[in-house]
């Protein structure tokens, strides 16, 4: 298990290490905020009152020029005043990459500037923060097309080989948890269908580019009237419908989906227009981001997420998928 509690424990003290290389003082306290694909700390310095999250990579997923990439892409995204992100820190020499050893291999880490706000959640107005979440997406993705990189970019690609086939970044949805014979005979014909239906949707430039690829509710602090956005570590290139599938990631099941849905799309049409087409292909993004999810919980067991949804997840991949086949097959 990856996120064990000596390892956990010696990412902790890795990082602990690094602070001065922030100016953190000796009495800055750190403790750990989630585990996911990275693992997230805290620094929380009681002599200036100053606050820092250090994001720890996940080992082997992304290079040094894909985090790099990443943090240039926040950097002008920030510039541009086209969302309210965190701003990526630089230690004392300049660099916005830190390593450190653990166990005789690398560890890279990154920190941003601490952003005050809450979790969009059951209490507050839902559908209008996904609303205005659909104008940050527009923004986001006039950006995406307009943007130059810069010499050197690469983020990971996330088509449909990328999500669910053979070079599927975070595993074989067939190792899916407590997946019956029934159920995956159910599952590859949706991976069939969608396989054909993503072709058949083409990945042209007014629809295929650099996006986000991870706005779900933990990722929105909300502060007054202010969504921020938070997490650029899964952005990449792939269609600019699916940043909505990924906005309703774990919650594909329930009643409320079609609402935040009609509510995304008037926020992202107050602000830029959609085809009709696009709009059309949102119910197919969100199965294929619900198969891949089912492949994400099965090769991060040990995440705190993946624990609380284990095999009932996986059912209700199934159940989603007979209702979708029922239409669309």
């Amino acid at each position: 298990m990856l996120y064990d509690e000596d390892f956990l424990s010696r990412l902790g003290s890795g990082v602990r290490e690094l602070a001065p290389a922030w100016g953190l003082s000796a009495e800055a306290q750190l403790r750990l905020l989630t585990i996911s694909e990275n693992a997230t700390f805290l620094f929380d310095d009681p002599s200036d009152g100053r606050k820092l999250i250090v994001r720890v990579h996940r080992p082997d997923y992304h290079t040094e020029a894909e985090i790099l990439s990443e943090l240039a892409w926040i950097e002008a995204l920030r510039a541009d005043g086209v969302v309210a992100t965190p701003k990526p820190v630089a230690a004392a020499d300049g660099r916005l990459l830190q390593r450190f050893s653990d166990d005789a291999s690398l560890r890279h880490a990154v920190a941003f500037e601490h952003m005050a706000g809450r979790e969009p959640d059951a209490e507050a107005d839902m559908v209008k923060w996904y609303g205005t979440l659909g104008e940050i997406n527009a923004r986001l993705h006039a950006h995406s097309r307009g943007w130059t990189r810069p010499a050197g970019f690469v983020r990971k690609t996330w088509d449909f080989d990328r999500i669910l086939g053979k070079g599927a970044h975070w595993g074989d949805w067939r190792a899916a948890l407590g997946l019956t014979a029934d159920g995956r005979a159910i599952l590859e014909r949706l991976h069939a269908l969608l396989e054909r239906q993503t072709a058949a949707y083409g990945h042209g430039a007014d629809r295929f580019g650099l996006v986000h690829c991870d706005m779900r509710a933990a990722n929105l602090l909300v502060e007054g009237d202010r969504l921020g956005v938070i997490d650029f570590d899964d952005c990449g290139l792939s269609w600019f419908a699916y940043d909505f599938a990924a906005a309703v990631s774990f919650i594909e099941h329930e009643p409320s989906v079609p609402e935040l849905m009609e509510a995304w799309l008037e926020g992202y049409r107050r602000t830029a227009p959609l085809a009709a087409e696009q709009a059309a292909a949102l119910p197919m993004f969100i199965m294929l981001r619900r198969m891949q999810l089912t492949a994400w919980i099965a090769s991060h067991a040990e995440t705190p997420t993946a624990q609380a949804l284990g095999t009932a997840y996986t059912d209700g991949t199934v159940a989603l998928a007979e209702r979708y086949l029922s239409r669309e097959g």
